[in-house]
C-alpha cells in the first residue's frame, strides 16, 4: 500500500491549529502523535479530524480527547476549514519557515 502524504492546514493568519494544540501536550506523547499518527498515545487516544485532497491527507482539526462522539463545533469548524482549503490550497498548507 502507498504511503499517504500528510500536510496541516494553516489558517490565514499563518498559525497551525494541530501545531498548536499538540505544543501543549507531554514531550512523549507529542512526539508520537508527530512520528506516529495511528499511535498517538496509550491512556489516552486522541481525534485528529482530516481529509483527503487528492494523494495527500490534511489535518484541520487539533486533536481532541476521544469521546463517544465528535463534538459538532469541531465538526462545524473542520468542515468550514475544508472549504477554505479547497478554494485556495496554497494558501492553507502549513510549511514551517
Amino acid at each position: 500500500m502507498p504511503r499517504t502524504r500528510v500536510i496541516l492546514y494553516r489558517e490565514d493568519d499563518g498559525s497551525c491549529p494541530f501545531l498548536e494544540w499538540s505544543s501543549e501536550l507531554p514531550a512523549k506523547v507529542r512526539d508520537k502523535c508527530h512520528v506516529g499518527w495511528s499511535d498517538c498515545g496509550r491512556s489516552v487516544h486522541y481525534r485528529i479530524l482530516y481529509f483527503f485532497h487528492g494523494a495527500v491527507a490534511a489535518v484541520v482539526s487539533h486533536a481532541l480527547v476521544k469521546e463517544r462522539a465528535v463534538p459538532p463545533s469541531e465538526i462545524d469548524r473542520a468542515v468550514e476549514r475544508r472549504w477554505r482549503f479547497e478554494a485556495n490550497p496554497q494558501k492553507h498548507i502549513y510549511k514551517e519557515v
